[in-house]
């Protein structure tokens, strides 16, 4: 696959103000790219986009505010990140989740097929399998989510496809193509600083560590320890942040190129249990921080790693920050430059 030329029609990110889509939008403004930010700021900040962006505080729900920011700056590819993520909230609360994460998108893509975008880039959830029968989990597994985020990220995810094959059934001749990319365990922060998860009550293993590292939290939990593993612990894929930023450019080349609708496992293909993460950030902190014990979580599974061949074969990408250490290390400088931050 050719990497083409940087398109002068604008990028449209949804949720750039975020943790992930921020990283992209600094990435995609990096190469070139002009890009149109939208965000209304519910757990982003408006310090995390770059000055080069477009900046719009707004909903993508709101049909007539997207429509306008789609025709104003002739929009032909979206990045769509605008969504809530937490497991444990989403099973608190469902109807926060749906009516966001399901009827927000699905009233925000009806306006990109509408308008004439012609590439979405969904993020979407390694949640989507559930508990797998297999490791590493190909493209292929059966889908079985647990929980309530899962399940609107899954549903999101037929909604695209519905939509494309709608219009291609109702006679359009270039309908929208998307790409799904199925997240595993995101983690880190940009290298070189400036950017990290700033999100308040983060759940995030690597983010947790680096906090009870630098003093933020007193102390941590593992949740289960008596999990079929080497160390009991449950073994997960953490993908630094940067990389996962890059293979959503790699998608939108790939889009750009003619490449037809996918999704695609976002991950390094292995796995280190929680244990391992904990050492490592002690590790890089020498910090040896207080680490509780306590019981299993329901919805846990006992492993979860990807297949990375579609993502290697089809997006030709290359992880540059595989390595736990760095992954932990960029993390924890994160939180030593937000504190210094806070004390300004």
């Amino acid at each position: 696959m050719e990497n083409p030329s940087v398109s002068s029609a604008p990028v449209l990110v949804t949720g750039g103000a975020g943790y992930i889509g921020s990283h992209t939008v600094r990435q995609l403004v990096e190469r070139g790219e002009r890009v149109i930010v939208l965000d209304n700021l519910y757990s982003g900040h408006r310090w995390a986009v770059p000055t080069e962006a477009t900046f719009v505080e707004g909903d993508m729900a709101d049909q007539t505010l997207t429509a306008r920011i789609i025709r104003e700056h002739g929009v032909k590819s979206v990045i769509h990140f605008a969504a809530h993520l937490v497991v444990e909230e989403s099973a608190l609360n469902p109807g926060k989740y749906y009516r966001n994460n399901v009827l927000g998108t699905l009233n925000f893509a009806e306006v990109c097929h509408r308008e004439g975008v012609e590439h979405f880039i969904f993020s979407s959830t390694c949640a989507a399998y559930g508990t797998p029968e297999e490791t590493p989990v190909r493209e292929t597994a059966p889908t079985n989510p647990v929980s309530p985020y899962g399940r609107s990220k899954l549903t999101t995810e037929h909604i695209l496809w519905e939509l494309e094959e709608a219009a291609r059934l109702g006679g359009t001749q270039n309908p929208m193509h998307h790409v799904i990319l199925r997240y595993f365990n995101v983690a880190g922060a940009r290298v070189g600083g400036g950017l990290g998860q700033a999100t308040a009550g983060a759940t995030q293993l690597v983010k947790v560590a680096a906090e009870v590292a630098v003093g933020k939290r007193s102390a941590m939990k593992i949740f289960g320890t008596d999990y079929p593993t080497s160390d009991g612990t449950c073994v997960r894929d953490y993908i630094h942040v940067d990389d996962l930023a890059h293979a959503h450019i790699r998608s939108l080349d790939y889009l750009r190129s003619g490449g037809r609708s996918e999704m695609i496992n976002c991950g390094y293909g292995k796995g280190y249990t929680v244990r391992e993460v904990i050492a490592s950030m002690k590790r890089v902190s020498g910090i040896d921080f207080k680490v509780d014990e306590a019981p299993r979580r329901a919805g846990d599974s006992v492993a979860i790693y990807a297949d990375t061949t579609k993502v290697t074969e089809l997006l030709n990408f290359k992880p540059r920050y595989d390595d736990l250490d760095l992954i932990c290390r960029t993390s924890l400088d994160w939180e030593k430059e937000m504190l210094k931050r806070s004390m300004r």
